[in-house]
């Protein structure tokens, strides 16, 4: 959050954007092989070493771990003006439809071919933590008997590994085997459950290309992961889930069944919030927005999140110092009654941590645990019902995750506990900020991200799209709602006024247009999603000061909408 009016973010979120425009990649969607396709690579899961393959500038080697299949995997480094590509030529028939894939992990990562006679193609992943399959689909030319398939890492970004390659289509001779059905899963589990959801994880299955998630006996989801989210369920429910892994030689046997039950329909984490409420940040500081006390936030705000608390030189921990002189001579013991009197209106009111210049670090398990012991302590002193995540200047996935739960542990389970990300730390599931929202979903009541001071991003289609429009708003939503958040820990967040952020800005109408597409399927621009989220939480914004500067404009159009949706 800016606390100086028209600041532009840092580049490397419009960078982001800019990259993938740049890069112009094709996002193909991957055709179905038929049963009596082969795997037309050599040496698919490089336990033969690098025979096969070239990698540039002596970039590649293979390692023993960590392995998707197999005892081996690629690993291939970036280094100087190097991208690390790792490439073979493939021997395949003129005419014919293959589908390309591998599984990578680590730095970013791309998958493509050449030499195809027709359209050449590519697609690529931001890092990963975990294994992910990358996939695409070519056509050969009616002269082509071979082509070049490769993958490659990203100037400047860490190594990247890759395993289980594959070109599945008809023989060109000297291609591996022809796949076989692949065995059934193991490690079937329950990760987490909201009123609406449950999310499932289990273990990989050696020459799997996706998995088939049954509820009940019947087909819920079909992923190239190894966990999913089953979402659309009743509250207080109890639902049986089996998982079956694919590959172009059929399905395997179902897994074994385990029972998840839903939660009570509270409309999330934090007890008694409305099911759609909206956020909005109270400054401690003034920066030439409209000066205001907690009692002049309006009635609209639902959620008003205090910004923001200070670091202290105990890593980790934070402290809370009200900015009397800044705020008219506002004092301690105002404030907490106008908290109090807030919080007997219904309101939840919780300090923030982090912003634009926010300098908190949690990293190791001495600084979570301060970070935890500090909120809480603030939580005491001033009354607050929980805490914002805001941190702008990167996170550390595990440690953040052991912080939280050790405060949920300490505040119990009517803690409100929002986050607001920028758009590039919700892009892929994979990146920290998304890691450790996926990770406390279980006591997470809603992510706001920050559509604004951004750039072009990438929505959950593979377009980029521009912000300040209704595409940018919901396909970039899309990600979150498809990427295991459930609808109601979803937010909308947007400045109150030209004046609160660099860039970004979108009237009412456009957020009501978006919150209307998501929820129910009308006012979209040219993006649709492929289905209604009704129980999105609502929208937020920078700021309730801004927002009365430029007299309330915002709260008073967006704040009923909010509260009328379905």
């Amino acid at each position: 959050m800016d606390r100086v009016p028209g600041t532009p973010r840092r580049s490397r979120r419009i960078w982001a954007g800019v990259l993938v425009s740049a890069l112009a990649l094709t996002f193909a969607g991957a055709g179905q092989a038929s049963a009596a396709d082969v795997n037309n690579a050599k040496n698919a899961g490089f336990e033969a070493g690098l025979s096969d393959w070239t990698c540039s500038a002596n970039s590649g080697t293979t390692v023993s771990s960590p392995v998707r299949g197999g005892t081996a995997a690629l690993k291939a480094t970036p280094s100087g003006q190097d991208n690390a590509r790792c490439s073979q030529t493939v021997a395949v028939k003129p005419n014919s439809t293959y589908r390309l894939s591998t599984w990578v992990q680590g730095g970013y990562a791309y998958l493509g071919v050449t030499g195809t006679g027709t359209t050449d193609v590519s697609t690529w992943t931001p890092d990963s933590t975990g294994w992910k399959q990358l996939s695409t689909s070519f056509t050969t030319g009616a002269g082509t008997t071979s082509v070049t398939v490769y993958t490659h890492g990203w100037y400047g970004q860490a190594a990247y590994y890759a395993d289980d390659f594959s070109v599945f289509g008809p023989d060109g001779g000297g291609g591996d085997e022809e796949p076989t059905v692949p065995g059934t899963p193991g490690g079937l589990g329950v990760s987490g459950t909201t009123a609406s959801s449950v999310s499932l994880a289990w273990n990989p299955v050696p020459g799997a290309t996706g998995y088939t998630v049954y509820r009940d006996g019947t087909k819920a989801a079909a992923v190239s992961g190894t966990s999913a989210t089953v979402t659309g369920l009743a509250a207080s429910t109890s639902y049986s889930f089996q998982v079956a892994a694919t590959n172009a030689a059929g399905e395997s046997p179902k897994s074994a069944a385990v029972t998840a039950r839903t939660k009570e329909d509270n409309g999330g984490g934090g007890g008694d919030l409305p099911r759609h409420a909206v956020t909005g940040y109270w400054q401690n500081f003034n920066n030439g927005a409209a000066v205001q006390k907690i009692s002049d936030v309006p009635a609209q705000y639902d959620i008003i999140a205090v910004a923001f608390a200070d670091a202290t030189s105990t890593p980790g921990a934070v402290t809370f110092n009200l900015d009397t002189a800044g705020l008219n001579g506002y004092t301690v013991d105002r404030f907490k009654a106008d908290v109090r009197a807030k919080q007997a209106a219904g309101k939840k009111v919780i300090i923030s941590v982090g912003g634009e210049k926010g300098t908190v670090t949690v990293n190791d398990s001495a600084s979570a645990t301060a970070f935890a012991n500090s909120v809480y302590a603030l939580m005491q002193e001033y009354g607050f019902d929980g805490v914002d995540i805001d941190l702008e200047n990167g996170l550390n996935a595990t440690y953040m995750t052991q912080a939280l739960r050790a405060l949920s542990a300490k505040a119990g389970p009517s803690m409100i506990l929002t986050m607001a990300p920028q758009t590039i730390d919700m892009q892929s599931t994979s990146n920290s900020y998304f890691r450790t929202a996926l990770n406390v979903k279980d006591i997470l009541t809603v992510v706001n991200m920050q559509y604004y001071n951004s750039g072009s991003m990438l929505g959950c289609d593979g377009k980029v799209y521009s912000q300040g429009s209704v595409d940018f708003l919901t396909a970039l939503a899309c990600i979150q709602l498809e990427g295991g958040l459930d609808p109601s820990q979803v937010g909308l967040g947007l400045p109150a006024s030209t004046r609160g952020a660099g860039s970004g800005y979108v009237s009412p109408t456009v957020v009501n247009n978006a919150l209307d597409c998501l929820t129910r399927g009308t006012n979209c621009g040219t993006f649709k999603p492929s289905k209604t989220y009704p129980s999105l939480r609502g929208a937020m914004t920078w700021s309730t000061n801004w927002d009365a500067t430029a007299g309330n404009a915002w709260s008073n159009a967006v704040g009923p909408h909010v509260h009328a949706l379905p």
